[in-house]
C-alpha cells in the first residue's frame, strides 16, 4: 500500500515537497490548505499598492496539480492533531495519515498589543493586500474632499513599522506613487504635505544583508523623501495617533504593520516541541522533537543543528524549497532503505527592491546596487512565480508600468454588503 503523506500548508515547503514526490506511486499525497490557491508572498506589497493584480502572484491547487494522480487537494484549516490515532482534525472533516508534514508557515506578530491588532493594517496574506488597497485608496478619496489641510493631513500621513524588505519597499512604492501618480490621479491633494515614515527598532534597515546594502537603502529611501526613524519602536496605536517608545508620536490613520511574524500553535503537539517564536523544533531530517512521525518544513519550522545557523535558519523562501525537496528525498530514501541526508542551507543570498531602478542584492562573495540589482531582483521574482502564466501577467504589468508609467489597478473592490452579512 501507498504511504499516505499528509502536508498542511501550501506555500514554498509544502508545495515543492509535494511536487517532488508527484507520480511516485509509493505516495499517497494529500495537500491542506485554508485556500484554494498558493500564492507568492514576495509580491504581497504590489498588489496592495495596485500595481499587480491577485491573479499575476496566485494560483489554484487543483490546476497546479492536475494530471498527478497520486496528490489530492483538501480545502480545510488545521485545528488539532490526534497522535494516537494519526489523524489531524480540520475545521472541515478529518484526515488519516501516516507521516504529517507542516508546513503552515507564519502569520502577524502583534507582541500582545490589542491596539495595534485592532488597528493596523497587515502585510501576510492576499486577504490583507486587497485590504490594504481598499483602505488607503479610501482614504485618499476621503482627503480630497477635506478642505482644511491640517485635518487632511493623518489620512494622506503614511507610517510603515519594521525595516525589514516588506517595509523598505512598501516605504519605497509609496514614496514613487506619491511623487507620480498620486499628483496626476488626485490633483486635490497636490500641496498638502503628506509625509512617509518608516519606523524601525533597530539602528539599521534589512539588518540581514551587508552594510554596503543598508547604507545604499538608506540614502536611497531619503533621497525619495521618505522618512527614517531609526532606534524607534511603535508601542500603540488607536488608529489616530502612532504613538513610539520614547514618547514621540505621529498623526496617521495609516499604520501598515511590517514586522514581526510568529508560527502557528496546534493543539495534539506536545509543549517541549515548541521552540522560540512557536517555531517547531526538529532535528537535521526535519522530524519534530518527540514524535515519530510529524515533520515540519519552512518557516514554521526551528532546526538548530545546521552549523552555519545555530539560532535556526532565517524564514526565507529558499530555506522553505530547499527543506521541502530534501525532505522529499529523505522520504524515498527511508523507503529505500537508504541512509538520510541531513539538511544543509545554501544561502544563494538576498534581494530587496527600492524603487524603479533601485534594489541592492548581496549574492554569493559579490555585492549589486542600483540598476544591475534592480534586474537581478525583477529575473529572480518573475522566475519564482509558480507557472509560465503567472510570470508572463506579472511581466506585462511591470512592463506596462515601466514604460508607461501609468497602471489602472488602482481600484477599490469590496465584497457586496448582503453577500457579506450572510457569510457572517
Amino acid at each position: 500500500m501507498s504511504q499516505r503523506i499528509v502536508i498542511i500548508g501550501g506555500g514554498f515547503a509544502g508545495v515543492n515537497l509535494a511536487g517532488s514526490l508527484a507520480k511516485n506511486k509509493n505516495f499517497e499525497i494529500t495537500l491542506v490548505d485554508k485556500n484554494n490557491y498558493n500564492f507568492f508572498p514576495p509580491l504581497i506589497y504590489q498588489v496592495s499598492t495596485g500595481f499587480l493584480d491577485p491573479s499575476s502572484i496566485t494560483y489554484p491547487y487543483r490546476n497546479l496539480f492536475l494530471g498527478k494522480e497520486n496528490i489530492h487537494f483538501y480545502m480545510g484549516e488545521l485545528q488539532r492533531i490526534v497522535l494516537e490515532e494519526k489523524k489531524v482534525i480540520l475545521d472541515s472533516g478529518a484526515l488519516e495519515y501516516d507521516k504529517l508534514v507542516i508546513a503552515t508557515g507564519t502569520k502577524t506578530n502583534f507582541f500582545g498589543l490589542k491596539n495595534l491588532e485592532r488597528h493596523a493594517i497587515p502585510m501576510k496574506t492576499v486577504e490583507d493586500a486587497l485590504n490594504m488597497r481598499n483602505v488607503l485608496l479610501q482614504r485618499l478619496e476621503e482627503a480630497t474632499k477635506i478642505k482644511d489641510k491640517s485635518l487632511r493631513l493623518p489620512y494622506i500621513t503614511m507610517v510603515i513599522a519594521g525595516g525589514g524588505p516588506t517595509g523598505v519597499e512598501i516605504s519605497g512604492i509609496f514614496a514613487e506613487l506619491r511623487n507620480t501618480r498620486i499628483r496626476k490621479e488626485f490633483p486635490e491633494l497636490v500641496g498638502a504635505g503628506g509625509k512617509i515614515y518608516l519606523v524601525n527598532g533597530g539602528n539599521e534597515l534589512l539588518s540581514p544583508m551587508s552594510e554596503k546594502s543598508q547604507r545604499y537603502t538608506l540614502d536611497r529611501l531619503q533621497d525619495m523623501g521618505v522618512e527614517v526613524l531609526l532606534n524607534t519602536r511603535v508601542v500603540d496605536y488607536d488608529g489616530e495617533k502612532v504613538m513610539m517608545k520614547d514618547g514621540s508620536h505621529i498623526y496617521s490613520k495609516n499604520l501598515i504593520w511590517a514586522t514581526g511574524v510568529t508560527a502557528n500553535r496546534f493543539e495534539g503537539v506536545p509543549e517541549a516541541s515548541y521552540g522560540h517564536g512557536n517555531r517547531l523544533k526538529v532535528n537535521a531530517y526535519n522530524l519534530v522533537e518527540n514524535t515519530l512521525n510529524i515533520y515540519a518544513v519552512g518557516d514554521t519550522c526551528l532546526q538548530t543543528c545546521d552549523g552555519n545557523y545555530p539560532m535556526g535558519h532565517p524564514q526565507l523562501a529558499q530555506v522553505a524549497i530547499q527543506q521541502g525537496k530534501n525532505l522529499a528525498k529523505n522520504l524515498i530514501r527511508e523507503l529505500q532503505g537508504r541512509p538520510q541526508q541531513c539538511f544543509k542551507y545554501k544561502d544563494k543570498g538576498s534581494l530587496a527592491i527600492i524603487g524603479g531602478n533601485k534594489a541592492v542584492a548581496d549574492l554569493p562573495k559579490l555585492h549589486f546596487n542600483g540598476l544591475t540589482a534592480w534586474f537581478i531582483w525583477v529575473f529572480v521574482h518573475l522566475f519564482g512565480l509558480i507557472n509560465y502564466r503567472n510570470r508572463w501577467r506579472t511581466f506585462y504589468n511591470w512592463s506596462l508600468d515601466y514604460f508607461s508609467d501609468n497602471q489602472d489597478l488602482r481600484l477599490i473592490l469590496r465584497p457586496n454588503k448582503r453577500e457579506a452579512q450572510k457569510e457572517d
